[in-house]
């Protein structure tokens, strides 16, 4: 897929987006302190679903935290139950 996740960080809040075919998906997050952030609501609109891009959104951030030092709390279902699923993500989730 050579759609790009695309980062828009801001000092309290934040998201990642991709847009496929022109359906734009996003997953948004808060910051709770400068090494913390809150993923807090991920939508993948119905024309995305079954493509994977959920996951290709939760695995940006996943890559980004390790880069960047940060923990993750997920609070938004979605992403919670993807780390879940992948073991090797969950070195970044707040212990």
């Amino acid at each position: 897929m050579s759609e790009e996740v695309e980062r828009e960080d801001g000092a309290s809040k934040g998201r990642y987006r991709i847009v496929v075919d022109g359906h734009e998906a996003e997953m948004t997050y808060s910051r709770a302190g400068q090494k913390l952030i809150i993923i807090d609501h991920t939508d993948v609109p119905a024309a995305l679903r079954g493509r994977k891009i959920g996951g290709q959104l939760v695995r940006q951030v996943v890559e980004d935290a390790r880069r960047e030092g940060i923990t993750i709390i997920p609070l938004c279902p979605f992403a919670k139950a993807q780390i879940e699923r992948h073991l090797e993500w969950q070195d970044v989730l707040r212990k």
